[in-house]
Order: structure tokens, then C-alpha cells, then sequence
């Protein structure tokens, strides 16, 4: 059985904005470098970034997959703008898009996996750790924040997935 664990979310999501206001605590344990390019503004929880998120984590959980985008082609785009959260059009013209979710799976807990993002285990080329630390311009515009963390003790591959979206509304 599948069990969302909104605790874990809220953990993760008090650990990342604790990391983004004061990065040089956590430098040397996450190899934070440069901390001046750490997006030093507080995310905002967004309960619809949540539900999608958590729909997102279970979903991979329930049918054992471990992508962006569903079997079906739908992308983390696709299911904000259902859920209510209004994107800029461009945006969502390919059903497909993502432009502000990081995945990961197989941590012991949401905390586990965000440090995961940071340090760059399983994330090629460190986009995860721009993306949770807005250690670019475009990841830096991002303020709301959801996440959902999964537990799933059989019929999957993993046994946690974990989904963090961070995005925006159209300004």
C-alpha cells in the first residue's frame, strides 16, 4: 500500500528554505559552492504545488515508473495548470513540459533527498541543486514551492519518490 507522508514534506520543505537563507551553515555538508549564488528568499507553500506534487509522487509509485512526464506524455506543466495554479501559456503549449519539477527516489526520507539535490547524488549536472537553490536567474524567479513524498514497501522499483515543484505564476 502506497502512503503519502505530509510530514516528510513539510520537513523537507522547513530543511530547503532553511538552507536557502543561510547556506554557508550548510556549505561544507552539501558542498553548497558558490553560497552567493544561493537565492537567499524564503518559498512560499502552495497547496496546489503540493497536490500536484503528491498526485505526481504517488503516481510513479503506483505504476512504476520514474519520469517527468506519465506514460501517457502529460508533464508536471500539464497537471499545475489542472490543478488550478495559472502558468504563462508558453508554458504549456507541449503537453510534455516541465519547467519546475525535480524528482528522486529511494531516500529514506524527503530531508535525504533533498540533500541528494544538493550534493548532486543522481542529478546530472547539478540541475537539481540550481533548480532547489534558484542558483540561476530563471530558478531564482521561483517563489511557491510543493512537495510530496511517497512510501511505497512493494509492487514498485523504489521504495520513496519524491517530488519538489517550484514554480511560478504567469506575471
Amino acid at each position: 500500500m502506497i502512503t503519502t507522508d505530509r510530514q516528510q514534506a513539510k520537513e523537507a520543505y522547513t530543511l530547503l528554505n532553511d538552507i536557502r537563507m543561510h547556506p554557508e551553515k550548510y556549505a561544507k555538508k552539501l558542498g553548497i559552492s558558490p553560497v552567493n549564488k544561493v537565492k537567499r528568499t524564503t518559498l512560499i507553500w502552495n497547496d496546489d504545488l503540493a497536490k500536484v506534487a503528491e498526485f505526481r509522487a504517488y503516481d510513479m509509485a503506483n505504476r512504476n515508473y520514474f519520469e517527468h512526464v506519465t506514460p501517457e506524455g502529460l508533464g508536471p506543466n500539464y497537471y499545475m495548470v489542472k490543478a488550478g495554479y495559472h502558468l504563462n501559456p508558453d508554458w504549456t503549449k507541449k503537453k510534455s513540459a516541465n519547467n519546475f519539477e525535480s524528482i528522486a527516489a529511494n531516500h529514506a526520507t524527503a530531508v535525504e533527498g533533498i540533500n541528494a539535490f544538493i550534493i548532486g547524488k543522481g542529478s546530472p549536472g547539478f540541475m537539481h541543486r540550481k533548480h532547489v537553490l534558484g542558483m540561476d536567474d530563471w530558478n531564482g524567479s521561483l517563489v511557491d514551492i510543493g512537495i510530496g513524498f511517497v512510501h511505497s514497501p512493494s509492487g514498485s522499483t523504489y521504495k520513496t519518490y519524491l517530488c519538489v515543484i517550484i514554480a511560478k505564476h504567469d506575471w
